[in-house]
């Protein structure tokens, strides 16, 4: 068990390191050559770690292709728009914001996979978006930290959350018959490839792709990012295998120690320390969260799946 939590709290470190880089180099580089770096040197890793378990080729093996481009694009969503969010907000800001997947989740497991959602999980959901307002009130104008960049950050921070969550829901319908190895595997492959694809963009639409033209890193910033795809890799596999050593009800919890390496993080490395709404928003939803774990827990349905990041 407590290795299990280990491995989880190591996975929230990895995870938070690997945003830090990505909010580092955004100044310099476009979001899609950051996912690029970002996916395929994670998918070297991977291979690597399911041929030591044995289990490559094997362990990509799938009947549901069109399940796993449906989740692989609606992951790569969240991808791209948080890591277009760390452009504009401090790490912890995106962090907290992101807290919101696992509460739209339940709407959308509502909504998608009919399951059925009870008032105490509901309630949950409804303190917790009141959280999220709280979080977002300055970034929409309503406190000390105004405009437009702000504003835009957090939409993008918040259209990453829903894209988690949709993913999230995908990942549940495909758990039912596919492998975790599978489910990554085919994540990192389909981000690697729109990662690349972005390089296109500027070319087919200049206007809209403005300020998105990939640049060529020198060896140090090619170190740095292709780093972000290695932490990225070992974060997702420390995750698995956490959930394979101790509950996913007990390890899913430590999620939210991602909130404490980010606070730290983010004041050693960019000198930023969250606002108090902030804090308070998200200490509204990490109460919310960790509820809703627990009633999933009680009616059987948190998976011992973990979620691609």
């Amino acid at each position: 068990m407590l290795g299990g939590i280990g491995l989880k709290i190591l996975s929230t470190l990895l995870f938070t390191l690997m945003n830090a880089l990505g909010r580092a180099e955004s100044a310099t580089f476009p979001t899609g050559e950051i996912v690029f770096f970002r996916s395929w040197p994670a998918l070297l890793v991977l291979i690597f770690w399911l041929h030591w378990r044995g289990e490559f080729p094997a362990g990509i093996a799938t009947n549901r292709p069109f399940g796993h481009l449906l989740r692989g694009l609606i992951g790569s969503g969240g991808m791209f728009f948080g890591f277009a969010a760390l452009a504009f907000l401090p790490l912890a800001d995106v962090v907290a914001i992101g807290f919101a997947t696992p509460l739209i989740g339940v709407a959308l497991a509502a909504w998608i996979l009919k399951e059925r959602v009870r008032a105490y999980r509901w309630s949950a959901v409804g303190v917790g978006f009141v959280g999220v307002m709280v979080m977002l009130y300055e970034h929409l104008g309503g406190g000390a930290v105004e405009g437009p960049s702000r504003a835009l950050g957090s939409t993008l921070a918040l259209i990453g959350a829903v894209c988690a969550a949709g993913a999230m829901t995908q990942t549940r319908r495909l758990t039912k018959s596919e492998q975790t190895g599978a489910i990554v595997f085919y994540f990192s492959l389909l981000t690697t490839v729109l990662g690349a694809l972005s390089w296109f963009l500027p070319l087919i639409f200049p206007v809209l792709s403005r300020g998105q033209v990939w640049v060529w890193p020198p060896m140090a910033d090619v170190a740095r990012l292709s780093a972000m795809g290695v932490l990225g890799g070992t974060a997702q596999i420390a995750m698995t295998e956490s959930y394979r050593r101790a509950d996913a009800s007990v390890v899913a919890a430590f999620d939210y120690t991602a909130m404490i390496w980010a606070v730290i993080t983010g004041y050693l490395v960019f000198g930023d320390l969250p606002s108090r709404f902030i804090v308070i928003g998200a200490g509204i939803v990490i109460v919310s969260g960790v509820f809703v774990i627990w009633r999933e827990h009680r009616l059987g349905l948190l998976r011992s799946v973990p979620e691609t990041t």
